[in-house]
């Protein structure tokens, strides 16, 4: 389906943020892995996170479910055996699980998504656990692809950050539960180092002992180890507050998101450090964030690796800011669910924006005046940039038509409630 987002003057009201799907997915992973039975509160719906509890189940799993929390009986180090998993179009999951695979004899991931995430290469990791004795079919590293595992063993192993840190993560989650103590060195730059910080947080809280560099770049993991059961507690979620925040900021508004965590170690949470440097009149209080728009922003630089699933919506921002705006070492977003850099800055112009890519920058002349609208885009499938074109619509003179909107359901199933929720004027139409 599409949306139609009509020009919106102001914005107001009260939203509960959404539960971050990073730690959603991630405490279903722990849990599944642990032996015993796990509580995880406030867990995030969308279609990442449904994946992943599609596929603990597949592996065994036992997955009970009510409004407010999931408990999960754990496989342990002994998934069932699975001829295929379907992880739809969540590439997070499909890394996390294909490390966990490795502890399968014969499965094969199949591939749902060939223009989204089967365009998405996973070469890096699969030359990790090859190393580790692990058999990979595949199609020039991307999906399907098929796992003879069962016995991967642990040592020194290497993998590259420079395409995406779920690699490492994926690592991290595994070699715990080997025989062998594991050393695990990344090769290259590490992107999205962030994002390690929660995979650490989150295996520390599951009872794992894992030894890392400040850099990130060596890890020395016990072997042998077991994850505990816990109760769970999922914040919420920057990412997708990340373009409500930013729609406020580009009108006249009054909102106000709970549960925003101030020490969150989510990279996104660097949203409100911008939009406060862009002077967006915004407080942030007893994990509440409130901003009165006045719809007046300035320019900004802004190294958007510490916050990757962030850098649309601010860029969206930018798009309505006295001056130039610099958005620096972002190359890893050109490997997403599209391409985050081309693909975005494209449709971009169609609405009228003045932007320019670098292969590894996004550079944004402001329009304070807003800009024209009046055209139908393509989101390619993609969740982050369907919220961040939203964000441009509210601002254009003319409505937008965004193509396959309900894509937006992989991460925030009830974005477009929320935003009407504030008086967003946005419209589902066939």
């Amino acid at each position: 389906m599409d949306v139609i987002v009509t020009p919106t003057p102001r914005l107001a009201g009260e939203i509960q943020a959404l539960s971050s799907k990073n730690y959603t997915t991630r405490y279903l992973l722990v849990a599944a892995l642990a032996e015993g039975t796990s509580t995880i509160y406030y867990p995030a719906h969308s279609e990442d996170s449904d994946a992943m509890r599609r596929c603990i189940r597949d592996l065994g799993a036992i997955v009970e479910e009510d409004d407010e929390k999931i408990v999960i009986t754990g496989f342990g180090r002994n998934p069932k055996p699975v001829e295929q998993l379907d992880v739809g179009n969540a590439g997070a999951v499909l890394r996390f699980l294909m490390a966990i695979a490795s502890l399968c004899p014969d499965v094969t991931f199949i591939n749902r998504y060939p223009d989204s995430l089967g365009k998405r290469p996973h070469d890096d990791l699969i030359e990790s656990l090859t190393a580790m004795g692990v058999k990979i079919e595949h199609r020039e590293g991307k999906l399907p692809i098929r796992i003879q595992g069962g016995q991967p063993k642990g040592g020194h192993i290497q993998v590259s950050g420079n395409i995406s840190s779920q690699f490492l993560s994926a690592l991290l989650f595994l070699t715990p539960l080997l025989e062998e103590d594991s050393e695990i060195e990344v090769l290259h730059d590490l992107k999205s180092k962030v994002v390690v910080g929660q995979t650490l947080e989150v295996l520390e809280q599951a009872g794992i002992v894992i030894h890392a560099d400040e850099d990130y770049m060596r890890f020395r993991v016990p072997g042998g180890q077991k994850y505990a059961a816990k109760t769970y507690s999922v914040q919420g979620d920057y990412p997708g507050s990340a373009a409500i925040l930013a729609a406020a900021a580009v009108t006249e508004s009054d909102i106000v998101v709970h549960r925003l965590v101030e020490n969150s170690k989510q990279g996104e949470r660097a949203v409100v450090d911008v939009l406060r440097m862009m002077e967006a009149p915004l407080t942030h209080e007893n994990d509440i964030v409130r901003v009165k728009g006045n719809g007046k922003l300035k320019a900004v630089e802004f190294d958007g690796d510490h916050a990757t699933d962030a850098v649309l919506a601010m860029v969206a921002a930018a798009v309505f800011a006295e001056g130039t705006s610099r958005f620096y070492n972002v190359e890893n977003l050109r490997y997403k669910e599209c391409d985050r850099i081309t693909d975005y800055l494209n449709e971009l112009r169609k609405a009228g924006a003045n932007v320019e890519e670098r292969q590894a920058e996004i550079i944004v002349h402001g329009r304070p005046e807003g800009v024209e609208g009046g055209v139908e885009i393509n989101a390619h499938y993609d969740h982050r940039v369907i919220m961040a074109l939203t964000i441009v619509g509210l601002r254009s003179n003319s409505p937008i038509r965004i193509r396959d909107a309900h894509h937006v359901a992989k991460s925030y199933p009830i974005y477009f409630d929320h935003l009407k929720a504030l008086g967003a004027n946005v419209e589902w139409v066939q």
